[in-house]
């Protein structure tokens, strides 16, 4: 379900790129500053392998990809679960989550690495870009990074 609302949201178009693949999710305003934030994390189901990402691509349950609302789309972030310590990096391909304070959804390959689990459902996580994609084409180097 979160893949479909995904799929669905209208980009806003005054979040800055002129290119749809970085804007950010509609209602929230796009995040190039690499900073870490933290906050809780969710992951996608299986039943949502092979459909079409914000990206065009299908979503792969085995590579480690993401969905952020404010993360530009080709950012490389590394995702650590604070309650157990284990990260993951992973590239943001997708628009989402929409549930009220979750930052991100983590393909099922990311959510195991960092020992985001079904029965749990829901983690604590801080999302550190390492390299964050800018309009004008150029890569700055994020938090994660250092």
């Amino acid at each position: 379900m979160l893949l479909a609302l995904a799929v669905c949201a209208t980009p806003d178009a005054s979040a800055g790129s002129a290119s749809s693949e970085h804007r950010a999710a509609s209602g929230s305003k796009l995040d190039r500053s690499g900073h870490e934030r933290v906050g809780k994390a969710s992951f996608y189901a299986r039943r949502f392998a092979g459909r079409k990402m914000a990206n065009g691509k299908p979503m792969n349950p085995q590579r480690d990809i993401a969905a952020s609302k404010t993360l530009p789309l080709g950012t490389t972030a590394k995702v650590t679960n604070l309650e157990t310590g284990r990260s993951a990096v992973v590239t943001i391909e997708d628009r989402g989550p929409y549930v009220n304070g979750r930052i991100v959804d983590l393909s099922p390959s990311a959510a195991e690495k960092i020992g985001l689990h079904r029965d749990a459902g829901i983690a604590t996580v801080a999302v550190a870009p390492i390299e964050v994609p800018l309009a004008d084409g150029t890569v700055k180097q994020g938090a994660g990074a250092r």
